[in-house]
C-alpha cells in the first residue's frame, strides 16, 4: 500500500470524492453537493493505493491553535479490516506532526470507536448525532 497527498481537483482527489460518496454517503441516502466539495479546496486530502487503485482516503482540516480535524475517513468495502485504514491514519498523523500540528481530532461513528482506540484516540464528551448517526469526538495529542 502507498499513501499519497492528493492535490485538490486532481484526478485522484476526484476519485476519492467518488469513493467517499460510495462508502460514507450513499448508504445514508446522501450525496455531495458542489458547494460542499468547493469548501474542501484548502483542506488536505490523502489517498491510499493498492498499486494504482485508490482504496481509501481521508481529509485533514486546519483548525486554530495547531489543531487538525480528521474527516471523511473511508476504506473501500472489499479492503476493510486489513490494516489499511490504520496505515492511512498513521501516515496522516505523521504528516500533521511534520506540519506543526499538536493535536488531531475526529467525529467518529460508534462502529469505528475500537478502530480509533487502537490508535490511542481518547473519547471526549458525550455522544451526539451527526448525519443521523451516533458519533463521538475523539482526540489525540502529539
Amino acid at each position: 500500500m502507498n499513501v499519497k497527498y492528493l492535490k485538490f481537483n486532481s484526478f485522484s482527489q476526484k476519485e476519492l470524492v467518488l469513493l467517499r460518496e460510495k462508502v460514507l454517503r450513499i448508504p445514508l441516502g446522501m450525496k455531495f453537493s458542489l458547494e460542499e466539495l468547493a469548501l474542501e479546496k484548502n483542506q488536505h486530502h490523502f489517498g491510499i493505493f493498492d498499486n494504482e487503485k485508490l482504496v481509501g482516503g481521508l481529509i485533514l482540516v486546519n483548525q486554530e491553535n495547531n489543531i487538525a480535524k480528521m474527516r471523511q475517513v473511508c476504506i473501500d468495502f472489499e479492503y476493510q479490516n486489513k490494516g489499511i485504514g490504520q496505515e492511512l491514519v498513521i501516515f496522516s498523523e505523521n504528516w500533521a506532526k511534520q506540519q506543526g500540528f499538536t493535536k488531531i481530532y475526529c467525529h467518529a461513528r460508534e462502529n469505528a470507536l475500537n478502530f480509533y482506540k487502537k490508535l490511542n484516540y481518547i473519547k471526549e464528551g458525550k455522544m451526539f448525532l451527526e448525519v443521523g448517526l451516533e458519533h463521538y469526538k475523539l482526540i489525540k495529542m502529539f
